[in-house]
């Protein structure tokens, strides 16, 4: 019985990345809409792609404006943003708009079918949420509210919990500061409050705080947690 291949449309106005993209994806098993212009994109979209790689320097659109296009069409397809390097403020208004991750051009194709694998399995679970979520040793049992790092039972506060379960929804996603602030706080604006209960997590969950591997720092965009298993 042959299996369907995703359906991943690519809209970039460069022709070597499209080339690039077209030959790692195809070879992966994954199914290329090419679109070199935001125009031609927005056409694509009534071929329901599966996953959405996005250029933000696009010729005819604004990226972020194509962005609220999609969306407004969309609102669960995942999107994965190409942006130029050192670009932080248009990554992290292309997160608030409802992008699902970004990569920084140039970019390794394995860290994009990671990026892409990550976004798919967010979207499988928007639905559903599993009851027992694992990285590495922690596991959260989300029904029961238990935290655990290999066989040790961690405690937690209300508002670590919290953070921590948003960040479980959304594990292998990029959530930018403000989103975490409105998602845990219904006025505060400052960011310094989410890096002190960040470090407390990091404190309680981490081998090595100092050098976390599940809650990661995007510099200057916000806080993932590494994709489960």
């Amino acid at each position: 019985m042959s299996v369907t291949p995703v359906k991943v449309l690519v809209i970039d106005d460069e022709p070597p990345i499209r080339r690039l993209l077209r030959m790692g994806l195809t070879t992966q098993g994954y199914e290329i809409l090419e679109a070199p212009n935001g125009k031609v994109g927005i056409e694509l979209l009534a071929e329901n792609p599966a996953l959405i790689i996005l250029d933000l320097g696009l010729p005819d659109i604004q990226g972020h404006d194509l962005l609220r296009t999609i969306r407004s069409r969309n609102d669960s397809v995942p999107i994965v943003v190409l942006s130029s390097r050192g670009d932080e403020a248009g990554k992290v208004q292309a997160l608030d708009l409802g992008a699902d991750d970004y990569l920084t051009k140039p970019f390794g194709m394995d860290e994009l079918l990671a990026r892409m694998r990550a976004a798919l399995r967010h979207q499988l679970q928007v639905h559903g949420e599993r009851p027992v979520f694992r990285s590495g040793d922690m596991s959260i049992d989300l029904v029961r509210r238990l935290v655990k790092v290999g066989d040790r039972d961690v405690k937690l506060s209300p508002k670590e919990y919290e953070l921590l379960r948003v960040l479980v929804q959304h594990a292998g996603k990029v959530l930018t500061h403000r989103f975490l602030l409105n998602a845990l706080w219904d006025e505060l604006t400052d960011a310094q409050y989410l890096r002190v209960y960040v470090r407390q997590l990091r404190q309680k969950l981490e081998t090595d705080p100092e050098r976390p591997q599940l809650i990661l720092t995007e510099t200057g965009i916000g806080y993932r947690l590494r994709a489960g298993e």
